[in-house]
């Protein structure tokens, strides 16, 4: 018995956040035979950003281990009662830009982004300097990760809190490719 649909879940956010004003271009999803642990990702944008710079990588892991435990509780409880909110299930935000021409101040653009991320959507960036060839300048790219615990209570309930989010991730995207224009000559 599956307590969850995760596919399903995981179409119905894809739904979501075309609502939301993205545009979905991929799909995946991995089975890890060994210990049945599986994760969806999905590649996404705003609209707007159709022809680049800017990439969305949402990716949603379920642990079967978390699941089966889950489903003790409910199996355990009386029909129609809801689990503690205690079963959770990673979903991570990851926003791609190609190798930046002109580089942003870290310090700045992380707290940029945390303004526009706040406690919904908390907010990492980082940079990578890599070197094509000895002889060849730096190129510097951008990555900047948020990560949430997706309640699966919540997930049960209805109440995901998902439109928060994506509304953030939106913010975030808007400002990313407002910045763009002057990284990139």
């Amino acid at each position: 018995m599956a307590v969850i649909d995760m596919s399903g879940y995981v179409a119905d956010l894809k739904d979501h956040a075309a609502e939301h004003g993205f545009h979905i271009h991929d799909e995946r999803h991995f089975l890890e035979t060994y210990s049945l642990r599986q994760a969806w990702e999905v590649d996404l944008h705003p609209e707007e950003a159709c022809g680049g710079p800017l990439d969305l990588h949402l990716t949603l892991e379920s642990d079967p281990r978390t699941m089966l435990a889950l489903e003790d509780v409910l199996l355990a409880g009386a029909e129609g009662d809801l689990p503690p909110d205690e079963f959770w299930a990673p979903l991570t935000f990851t926003w791609g830009l190609p190798p930046l021409d002109n580089e942003p101040d870290l310090l700045v653009l992380a707290t940029e982004l945390a303004g526009f991320g706040g406690q919904v959507l908390p907010v990492e960036v980082s940079a990578i300097d890599s070197f094509p060839s000895v002889t060849d300048p730096a190129q510097r790219t951008l990555t900047i990760i948020a990560r949430i615990d997706l309640s699966l209570r919540g997930l049960m309930s209805g109440d995901d809190g998902m439109c928060a989010v994506l509304d953030r991730c939106n913010e975030i995207c808007r400002h990313l490719l407002k910045l763009a224009a002057d990284w990139y000559n």
